[in-house]
């Protein structure tokens, strides 16, 4: 029998916390468990879907961007919940959704460039990491609600400042 909260996975015989599903998604397919910064790897995994999105035909970009943002954190937010009460620990390390997320945020609707991508990843990481008030105070929200809000409003703030930069450059 599974602990609880926790499922076999049945190839390998190991524990996948929260459930295979919750893992995966949690954990970005595993991106979050990089032994080397996990949130700067779970980064780089939004950066790529927003690449991917931004690409997609006019108009219809916008749809895509908006469609896979809004799956993010949806599932970020059950994802995390799930891990959190799987580990018995608030905001896992492994749990890089929210990375992915805020990068989303960060650079939606910004047409695919390596200056624009490098610009916003840097924003992103600092704000991410220093979470100056008031983004700390949305990790106090519960489970997965914490997890993503702070990334969100980290995101949201990096996209005000990187249009500004971009707009001058």
């Amino acid at each position: 029998m599974d602990a609880p909260g926790h499922q076999a996975d049945r190839r390998t015989g190991t524990q996948r916390p929260g459930g295979r599903a919750a893992f995966l998604c949690a954990t970005a397919c595993g991106t979050g468990l990089s032994p080397f910064a996990p949130g700067t790897a779970g980064s780089l995994v939004g950066v790529a879907l927003w690449y991917a999105s931004a690409c997609a035909p006019a108009p219809w970009h916008w749809a895509v961007q908006g469609g896979i943002l809004l799956a993010v954190l949806a599932v970020g937010i059950w994802a995390g919940s799930r891990m959190e009460k799987a580990l018995g620990v608030t905001d896992p390390h492994c749990v890089v959704i929210d990375e992915v997320a805020g990068m989303l945020i960060t650079l939606a609707g910004v047409p695919p460039s390596v200056t624009a991508a490098a610009l916003g990843f840097v924003l992103f990481r600092l704000l991410d990491i220093l979470k100056p008030f008031p983004i700390c105070r949305l990790q106090r929200l519960t489970a997965g609600w914490g997890i993503m809000a702070d990334d969100a409003a980290a995101g949201v703030v990096s996209a005000l400042v990187l249009r500004l930069i971009l707009h001058w450059l």
